[in-house]
């Protein structure tokens, strides 16, 4: 039961990184950056609603799962700085270079592990099994209709810019 929750956060921290990254990628195209606070507090909206929280359990559920979201997205960071760096010091990479790429991200993927861990007991603490569960499937879900929704605008963007051509 641990793993699959490790599992499930593992994946659900992937989305949220993903649509983050993106969007603020996106976001400065256009010269906005995403609203972070805004996107937490929709996200926490709904798992509220989704899950059927109360608002006791939101307060202690959702600090330790924004710590576990910001640890595992400051490992990604660092990560994505280690390959900018060995990209740019070295824009022909060698083999053990990229050896050494996929070495870290087993490393990110194993402290992300240990992370989920970590976290699965204190999770297990602030609320039932069920509600545990039903939080963690409305946060995937909120994370995959955020990253359609960005697809799709994303889709639309592109078109307005080839019909203006």
């Amino acid at each position: 039961m641990k793993r699959k929750i490790s599992l499930l956060l593992t994946g659900l921290f992937s989305c949220l990184l993903t649509v983050s990254i993106y969007a603020q990628r996106n976001g400065q195209r256009d010269g906005q950056r995403m609203n972070m606070a805004d996107f937490e507090k929709r996200k926490m909206a709904y798992i509220q609603k989704e899950a059927g929280l109360t608002q006791e359990e939101c307060d202690r559920y959702f600090p330790i799962n924004n710590e576990l979201s910001r640890k595992k997205f400051e490992l990604h960071r660092q990560h994505r700085q280690k390959i900018q760096k060995m990209k740019r010091d070295n824009g022909n990479m060698s083999d053990e270079e990229y050896r050494a790429l996929l070495n870290n991200d087993m490393d990110v993927k194993l402290k992300e592990a240990e992370l989920d861990k970590l976290y699965s007991g204190r999770f297990e603490k602030t609320l039932s099994p069920e509600k545990l569960y039903k939080a963690q499937q409305a946060e995937k879900k909120f994370m995959q209709e955020e990253v359609a929704k960005f697809r799709e605008g994303r889709g639309e963007r592109k078109n307005k810019d080839e019909s203006s051509r």
